[in-house]
């Protein structure tokens, strides 16, 4: 697979964030250590619930996008093993 991923994080608030990276575990570092996005900072800590890998940074890109586009309902249902 590639080294490309998209990445659903559920916060202790319980919302989802879903982002990019190139290193997963790197990545869910930085969120829980507090750098990561503005939006995770203040719902320490996160843990990730879901992902994709993509062998472009374009693909995964994309599929952010249409992610970020899906209601609440929709996510979990991807999280779950649904596919959308």
């Amino acid at each position: 697979m590639g080294n490309h991923y998209i990445y659903i994080l559920e916060c202790s608030d319980g919302t989802l964030y879903t982002g990019y990276t190139n290193d997963l575990e790197k990545r869910l570092h930085t969120h829980n250590e507090g750098k990561g996005a503005k939006y995770t900072r203040v719902r320490l800590p996160v843990k990730r619930v879901y992902e994709e890998s993509f062998e472009t940074k374009s693909a995964a890109m994309q599929r952010e996008y249409a992610i970020k586009q899906l209601t609440r309902s929709q996510k979990i249902k991807l999280i779950q093993g649904g596919t959308l």
